[in-house]
């Protein structure tokens, strides 16, 4: 008579068992179709993010899966878990708009870290410049700080993404060394120009492909796919990206002329944190726009994209022997000296040639002699 209550009990228990197990497999099998199925039918279905899901279709990476890049609710723990519940509650709970939707600093740099699984030469060249530069190296810097005090326009170029202000950031220097001190230390190894400063993910445009014909090389060039550019300014004011051909040309003067700007899409981007004065004096402040011998070409004609590195970029227009019969890599500029008299951003001929009229004129007097032979 008692082995009846313990067999009805182990009934249960099978049965509760099995309710469970089925219950699991319910979950996680709905939980794999919904990261597995398309967009159009589970991040679309949410207002806020269908705009995102449209833009996503038109870009570079239409082809690669929104939890690529966002994760999943286990891709990361508890945190991604939090995030996710986060994201259901303000939905459920709030009712934003899609512009009212903007990711956190933290989630900023969480997406930078996945750029680099499938960008790692272009995050190598980054790291090895001066973009990938921290917190710590920008606003602890002693002697920086003591030339220029920190203020509010740091973080239009340093921090884009920091959602406080300089006061909620830094604390005042309690010593005349000029180093003001992070009021959260943990952020000082945290990049200030991440990925997404100058790259928009969503960006409309087209995915590289093959040309239809190899058999006729001279068409190859015309059959190549025109693409927008893959950089874009993020604006701090308005927490969106500006794709970086429609940013303005700004005109810049040298000692009261006006001078050559390039309109390439990449010095317009350039010149939104390397920056001049009001007057906008070439040179000035921050501002690296080219004068002299180099007026008119764009800073990506010298500097390689993320790394930034300038130091193969004579010999991509110069020959071997200049017509001052020099190796331009070994004239007096800081090209090769740091310390030179001659910035390489504004070197003229009159930097080294002082009579630069007697060298024009022996230059036309060798021309007309060379048309005459």
């Amino acid at each position: 008579m008692k082995f009846e209550p313990n067999l009805m009990n182990l009934k249960k228990i099978i049965l509760i068992l099995l309710i469970c197990f089925f219950g699991f497999v319910l979950l996680f099998g709905s939980y794999a179709q919904w990261n597995s199925a398309n967009p159009d039918k589970t991040c679309a279905s949410c207002h806020e993010i269908s705009p995102s899901v449209n833009e996503w279709h038109n870009s570079s990476h239409r082809n690669v899966r929104c939890t690529e890049c966002h994760g999943t609710a286990m891709s990361n723990g508890i945190h991604s878990l939090k995030e996710k519940a986060n994201m259901l509650f303000t939905h459920l709970g709030e009712k934003k708009e899609h512009e009212e939707i903007r990711m956190t600093e933290k989630q900023v740099l969480d997406l930078s870290d996945k750029c680099a699984k499938c960008h790692q030469s272009e995050y190598a060249k980054w790291l090895s410049g001066g973009h990938s530069a921290n917190y710590g190296d920008i606003f602890m810097n002693g002697k920086h700080n003591l030339e220029e005090k920190p203020y509010w326009a740091c973080l239009r170029c340093h921090g884009m993404f920091y959602e406080g202000t300089i006061k909620t950031l830094l604390e005042e220097p309690q010593k005349a060394d000029g180093v003001w001190k992070l009021n959260d230390m943990k952020i000082a190894s945290n990049p200030t120009i991440p990925c997404l400063s100058c790259h928009q993910i969503h960006s409309d445009n087209e995915v590289l492909g093959t040309i239809g014909r190899h058999d006729i090389p001279n068409e190859i060039s015309y059959e190549r796919q025109k693409r927008n550019p893959s950089i874009s300014w993020y604006i701090r004011a308005d927490k969106s990206h500006l794709r970086a051909d429609k940013l303005m040309k700004i005109p810049m003067m040298d000692q009261g002329n006006p001078i050559k700007v390039s309109g390439d899409a990449g010095s317009k981007l350039c010149m939104q944190c390397h920056s001049p004065n009001f007057k906008h004096q070439a040179g000035s402040q921050d501002d690296r726009t080219p004068t002299g011998v180099h007026e008119g070409i764009s800073c990506m004609a010298c500097h390689t994209p993320h790394s930034n590195d300038a130091r193969s970029s004579c010999k991509n227009c110069h020959p071997a022997i200049s017509n001052c019969k020099i190796d331009v890599t070994t004239m007096n500029t800081t090209y090769l000296d740091i310390n030179s008299p001659n910035n390489i951003h504004s070197v003229k001929c009159s930097s080294c040639h002082k009579d630069i009229k007697e060298l024009r004129a022996r230059k036309l007097k060798k021309e007309i002699q060379l048309m005459n032979q």
